[in-house]
């Protein structure tokens, strides 16, 4: 989705727009897209509801959130800001609790710190869906880039959106539980909206708790706001050095996140949402459907068939789990990406939960995260192997291997038969041995990412060899 400015591009992807700060993210812009959004909520909402505005740890990303609220005072909505940087589940839960007209959150989440970006949460608390994300995009191009002309100040007040949050989270883990287990947890905050937060509620659970980089840092000590293998260096050595029980971190806006066991691994996504599915049920007593989108692994299926749970599959993106949070009793929701939200929860990822449910496990079962992790891999027939590739493709090439799949789908991968062909999001192809590969064409980038999912490390080699042969076989011959 995408619509023109005349201040450059403005695109809409899963979750909101993104830019380059002073580029395309810009004052301008952001007075634009505030505009457009202000006139899906004039359709939507009646103006007795407040507009709350949310913005992480980035450069500007508060002064862009006073402009917002100006504009949207203009407009003579009232205005409640966060009175700090603040974590977008935090605010979603805010936009519901308070009764709000939604809430706009300044974040571009895990990207890198040149990047800033404006997500819409509508008051029930999750993503926007699409219908609404392309209302939003069709006012774009008629809306001003006016600045704020400053009038109606008195409609802006500024609150504390953590006592509530924090109340609703102690509901859904068991904190005397965590209390009881004593467990030894270093927390890396990566400078993300989560400090205050994520430490406040270890310590909270009695806790011994180490932390790092709980500081705003506009550049991220240099790095990434994203809790993977690379940027948690430094809590893996901790964990190893003080034989802790755990490491956990979060992205920029804390949405997402990482977990370190005892031993210093860094664990996946895919690990983490297989752990918490067969927890809730095992130990909770907690029932519901496990909904996945089709990038994520299928040892969640096979747990639901040993707990006869029902199985959803989504298009990537968590708008999409959420819609089916909101239609049925979800005992989980996930995507491989790192964001999952749990039954009784807000449809919104939230990485400061799922690291609390981590270390919830852990006291429940009084054994070593990475011993918990093995059991319930082996309970789900596993392990399973995945990996990514991202392959440079311009639009021409990737639209040949589009083109190529969906007339012409292989009837084996690497020797191994296909036996189903899915169009959910992508091409997804089901093979005969249980494994899949997903060619997933990124809608902002020249990239065409390819997810495979298999029963060995040998297949997964072969099959990630065979599919660049094959796509680098398709490329357009140049006339």
């Amino acid at each position: 989705m995408s619509a023109a400015s005349n201040s450059g591009q403005i695109k809409f992807g899963t979750d909101g727009w993104r830019g380059l700060i002073a580029k395309d993210f810009t004052f301008a812009n952001v007075c634009k897209v505030t505009r457009a959004i202000a006139s899906y909520l004039e359709n939507a909402y009646s103006k007795d509801r407040p507009v709350l505005v949310s913005y992480d740890t980035r450069f500007l990303a508060d002064q862009f959130a006073h402009t917002a609220a100006e504009v949207l005072a203009d407009l003579g909505w009232t205005v409640k800001v966060v009175d700090r940087d603040c974590p977008t589940p935090v605010i979603a839960y805010n936009a519901k609790h308070l009764n709000s007209a939604g809430a706009l959150m300044f974040t571009a989440s895990h990207n890198p710190a040149p990047y800033c970006g404006i997500k819409y949460i509508p008051d029930y608390a999750g993503p926007a869906t699409t219908e609404i994300t392309d209302t939003i995009v069709a006012n774009i191009e008629g809306a001003s880039d006016a600045p704020p002309s400053g009038k109606n100040s008195d409609k802006i007040s500024t609150f504390d959106p953590k006592p509530d949050y924090l109340k609703f989270l102690y509901t859904l883990i068991d904190v005397e539980r965590i209390r009881s287990a004593k467990l030894n947890v270093k927390y890396d905050a990566l400078y993300s909206t989560s400090r205050g937060y994520l430490d406040t509620v270890l310590e909270h659970c009695g806790c011994q708790t180490e932390s790092f980089h709980t500081y705003r840092d506009v550049l991220f000590g240099g790095g990434m706001p994203e809790p993977k293998g690379e940027q948690l260096v430094e809590l893996v050595e901790s964990v190893k050095k003080d034989s802790a029980d755990l490491g956990l971190a979060t992205d920029g806006d804390s949405d997402r996140f990482g977990i370190v066991d005892e031993q210093g691994n860094v664990l996946t996504p895919n690990t983490i949402l297989l752990l918490l599915a067969r927890h809730l049920v095992k130990n909770k007593g907690k029932t519901g459907a496990i909904v996945r989108t089709v990038a994520t692994t299928h040892l969640l299926d096979n747990l639901a068939a040993t707990y006869g749970l029902q199985i959803y599959e989504t298009a990537v993106g968590f708008k999409y789990v959420g819609e089916k949070m909101r239609e049925t009793a979800v005992l989980i929701g996930g995507e491989e990406s790192g964001g999952l939200s749990v039954i009784g929860h807000i449809p919104e990822k939230d990485g400061i939960l799922a690291d609390m449910l981590v270390a919830e496990v852990i006291a429940y079962e009084g054994k070593p995260l990475s011993q918990l992790v093995a059991e319930a891999i082996r309970e789900a027939g596993g392990p399973l192997y995945n990996t990514r590739l991202d392959l440079h493709l311009d639009d021409a090439h990737k639209a040949a291997v589009l083109d190529s799949f969906t007339k012409n789908p292989p009837k084996e991968v690497a020797g191994i038969g296909v036996k189903e062909l899915g169009r959910k999001d992508g091409i997804k192809l089901y093979l005969e041995d249980g494994g899949w590969v997903l060619l997933r064409p990124s809608g902002t980038e020249p990239l065409m990412r390819v997810y495979m999912e298999t029963n060995s490390p040998e297949k997964e080699a072969q099959v990630a060899e065979y599919m660049q042969r094959v796509i680098n076989d398709l490329q357009p011959v140049a006339v």
